[in-house]
């Protein structure tokens, strides 16, 4: 497949003018040119598509757009730069696969920013993803303002991640986790035989620990609080581990008896403490449900070293204008901007201290300006006066100061300043994780390549899309092919090329109906896409139900809401809007949902802010709950969290409906003659998967310095499952090729099941009927993820008075999917339950009883309601930065 640099072509500019392109300038009229794909559901598809232009692909869910962006074009710019390394590299490449198609030419090296969670890294921040704490490191190693006699540090004692730089009390984390009797005895009143010590493990190893107690002596039968403290200390806190004999089913008195006359026991059982058993457990268990349990019972608080800035003593005692590195990160970055700028100008009033490394200066002297400096910083950090700073450090902290500035300007323009570079990235949605990224790249001045994104405007406000667009088409123009898979209608108009694919899902999609500029789809009758571009329909209006009661929250205080009074309305489908990071999370997804939980009757559960890397630090909502809230019996909250961490859970297994699937292959002739039970087709179960893969379907193929990739396990070549399983066949297919059905195939296979057929139905109707049973949970998205578990609960008979609380249900959804999930929102509210919606999408928000905007700004300008009422109201509020965009959808 001959290679066509992006530089080349028919009309081509010299090359030295490309490196500093304008709009003016006449740009490479080539083109990549596939063809025969054939990748997943494309059907033999031919396509031309011009480099260096701003090119979305459209279509419905499951057309097959991203199977022609990501699939084919991406994945053999990918094979083709790994055939540019090592023969060992190449030959792994191979097993791990090729895209199907026939040929790609004028392919460019190409990037892809795809829709992914933050990795469950606590250590992962907003900073290190987009590589900023570097810089910032930097600049307060080399222009910080130093205590009296302190050395100068270097940028990695500024790092948590450093063994230097990180606090040693808390490793870095910001965090310390206690284990308190408080929390491994929540009721006192219970004795220890009625288990009290609710920290320990359940069952036999529980009773064992009982058991032992009793041989050693302690009363277990008196409540707890009536115990001594002695023993109650010992009990829980002992680091010994005594081993005594053990006389299983014996009363206290048998046991003494037992012990006097030296009987044989039952066994030798040694006995750990409760924290040490909690301790232990987390740090060693490989369950993650063990290591969830456990977890309940350990606290955790900021640490008291260095107050959860997670850094040592002699790194947060450098300042930058003004404050510690620790405060700086804490910061929205539309702060950090503000406090920089003045340092970026040379205005140094706010930076005022000494200078530890000023080599012109005497000792004396630097410690006279250092103490100065320090006194005024505690007294005051925006204070007037004249900084004793060398003339090199100054030069330094303005050029280090505009740096940071420039980068973070870049994220401002995209809707992220009310980020802080310390937010963890496993808290961050998909879709601002990309446009960190996005933001990462603008900054890398590459040229020649093919950027290949996921639908970059998932989760932004319609507000906020001008800013992307601007980032996208600078991209551009910095002489670069942009291919974007996307739904967001107004990036369609504004782009110059649009690839079209459909017509529908699954085995009906796979064609390119259309690829040109935007203004010719309008002639393609088939096409989903060219109803909603060209067709000037308004979105279905509201059936303004009126509400049956009303939820009330009094004194909300979580994140950017201080105070707030809010109401929800009950019985009705509500909307919540607001621009990203305006607080709609933060009121629905966390406060409501939290007071909810609790009113219920139910453990908090795993904040937003849990990293994956200790127990959750749990922040809990302030604030009352008032109303109508005996009118909610339960609470269901539809997150876009995955549906399992590993290939292993997937759509079939998630749903329950595999369940029933098994269950039909054991009923067959062929396997009870086997003597085969449901478990035997399970690929979790040792007997019926494959020995090699172990049910995983794949292995893993470990790639010297670069990242592992996933080949097809070479025994069972994917189909997870040993040859006697795959023998037995219901209605001619064996159960591997069931899991390798779509939800529309498989709805038609099972047609005549209704357990099986009526979740497969649900599935199809909220536009996932493209996707495999067997697909794993790792390759969902976090908008597919959603709609899997809306479709689960969707199942259940529909009793009334539940509260659904559903954050973005629409992120990947083409429009006229769109509707169809609506149909069943719809549909849970007429059956007497309330519906909350967190949504950018103006086609929900059209369509809702009641709409709540947040705003105006987003984080410490943001927290307020700024309009509430019917659509129609809404869009009539000058200050809601959403009711342009929903007028506009009203009106078609």
């Amino acid at each position: 497949m001959p290679r066509s640099p992006a530089s080349k072509g028919k009309g081509a500019p010299p090359a030295v003018a490309r490196t500093a392109p304008t709009r003016t300038a006449p740009r490479d009229t080539g083109f990549v040119r596939v063809r025969g794909a054939r990748e997943h559901n494309l059907k033999d598809v031919d396509l031309d598509v011009p480099r260096d232009q701003l090119v979305v692909f459209s279509g419905v869910s499951g057309s097959g757009k991203s199977s022609l962006a990501f699939g084919t074009i991406y994945a053999e710019a990918q094979r083709r730069y790994f055939e540019s390394v090592a023969p060992y590299a190449r030959r792994l490449i191979d097993q791990a696969g090729v895209p199907d198609v026939d040929s790609i030419e004028g392919l460019p090296p190409a990037i892809a920013l795809q829709q992914q969670r933050g990795a469950s890294n606590a250590r992962s921040s907003v900073g290190s993803v987009t590589t900023l704490s570097s810089l910032v490191r930097m600049m307060y190693s080399r222009a910080g303002v130093y205590p009296p006699k302190q050395a100068m540090l270097y940028a990695e004692d500024f790092s948590p991640n450093t063994p230097q730089g990180a606090c040693p009390t808390c490793h870095g984390l910001g965090h310390v986790y206690e284990v308190t009797e408080a929390l491994m005895v929540p009721d006192p009143s219970l004795t220890i035989r009625e288990k009290a010590v609710a920290s320990w493990p359940p069952a036999w190893h529980g009773q064992n620990l009982r058991d032992i107690l009793v041989t050693l002596g302690y009363d277990v039968d008196t409540p707890w609080k009536d115990l001594p403290k002695k023993d109650r200390d010992w009990i829980l806190f002992t680091e010994e581990t005594p081993t005594v004999p053990v006389y299983a089913g014996f009363t206290p008195a048998e046991t003494r008896a037992a012990l006097k006359r030296k009987a044989e026991p039952s066994y030798m059982g040694t006995y750990i403490g409760a924290r040490r058993y909690v301790l232990h457990t987390f740090a060693s268990t490989q369950s993650a449900l063990m290591k969830k349990r456990v977890s309940r019972y350990m606290e955790g608080r900021l640490c008291p070293q260095c107050d959860g800035k997670r850094l040592k003593r002699e790194a947060l005692s450098v300042t930058f204008a003004g404050i510690d590195i620790g405060e700086l990160s804490r910061l929205p970055l539309d702060r950090v901007v503000e406090l920089l700028e003045p340092v970026a100008r040379g205005e140094f009033h706010g930076h005022a201290g000494g200078d530890a490394t000023n080599t012109t200066a005497t000792k004396t002297d630097r410690a006279k300006r250092a103490a100065a400096g320090q006194a005024t910083h505690a007294a005051a950090p925006d204070v007037r006066r004249t900084p004793a700073l060398s003339e090199e450090k100054r030069l330094a902290a303005q050029r280090l100061a505009e740096g940071v500035i420039e980068r973070l300007h870049t994220l401002q323009a995209l809707g992220l300043g009310y980020l802080s570079l310390d937010r963890a990235t496993p808290t961050l949605s998909p879709g601002e994780l990309q446009r960190l990224r996005l933001a990462t790249q603008l900054r890398s001045h590459l040229f020649g390549v093919v950027y290949v994104l996921d639908e970059p405007s998932a989760g932004l406000h319609p507000a906020d899309s001008q800013a992307l667009y601007d980032a996208l088409e600078q991209l551009r123009d910095a002489g670069n092919s942009v291919f974007v898979v996307e739904h967001d209608l107004e990036l369609m108009r504004r782009a110059e090329w649009l690839v079209d694919v459909g017509p529908d899902a699954g085995e009906r999609g796979g064609q390119v109906l259309y690829s040109g500029p935007p203004a010719g789809l309008a002639d393609v009758p088939d096409s989903r896409t060219a109803e909603f571009l060209f067709g000037n329909t308004p979105a279905p209006t509201s059936r303004e139900r009126e509400a049956s009661g009303w939820l009330q929250l009094q004194g909300i205080h979580r994140h950017n809401l201080h105070g707030l009074d809010a109401r929800v309305p009950l019985g009705v489908l509500t909307a919540v809007t607001g621009i990203s990071g305006s607080g709609k999370s933060s009121l629905i997804a966390q406060a409501l949902a939290e007071l909810v939980r609790l009113h219920l009757g139910h453990e908090p559960e795993d904040s937003d802010d849990d990293t994956g890397d200790g127990p959750t630090v749990l922040e809990r909502t302030r604030g009352h709950l008032a109303g109508h809230v005996d009118a909610v019996q339960r609470l269901v909250q539809v997150d876009q969290k995955p549906i399992g961490r590993t290939p292993r859970s997937n759509l079939a297994t998630y749903t329950g409906l595999f369940d029933h699937v098994r269950k039909l292959f054991a009923a067959t002739p062929e396997a009870r003659r086997r003597r085969f039970d449901a478990g035997r087709f399970s690929f979790n179960v040792a007997k019926g998967r494959c020995d090699t893969c172990e049910g995983e379907g794949v292995v893993s193929v470990e790639l010297l310095f670069m990242p592992s990739v996933h080949a097809p396990c070479p025994t069972c070549h994917g189909a997870r499952y040993n040859e006697a399983t795959l023998q037995v066949h219901w209605n001619g297919r064996n159960i591997a090729e069931v899991l390798g059905m779509t939800v529309e195939q498989a709805a038609e296979f099972f047609a005549t099941e209704d357990a099986v057929a009526r979740p497969l139905h649900l599935l199809r109707e909220i536009g996932l009927g493209y996707l495999r049973l067997g697909q794993p949970a790792t390759e969902l998205s976090g908008g597919e993820a959603q709609r899997i578990k809306l479709a689960t609960e969707l199942q259940r008979s529909q009793r009334g008075r539940s509260l659904y609380v559903l954050d973005e249900p629409t992120t990947g959804l083409h429009a006229a999917d769109v509707d169809r999930l609506m149909a069943q929102l719809h549909r849970l509210v007429d059956a007497g339950n309330t519906v909350v919606v967190i949504e950018h999408e103006m086609r929900v928000v059209a369509q809702a009883d009641w709409v709540i905007d947040m705003g105006p700004g987003a984080g410490e300008r943001g927290g307020r309601i700024v309009a509430e009422g019917r659509p129609a109201d809404v869009a009539k509020v000058r200050e809601s930065r959403t009711a342009r965009y929903l007028a506009a959808a009203l009106s078609g």
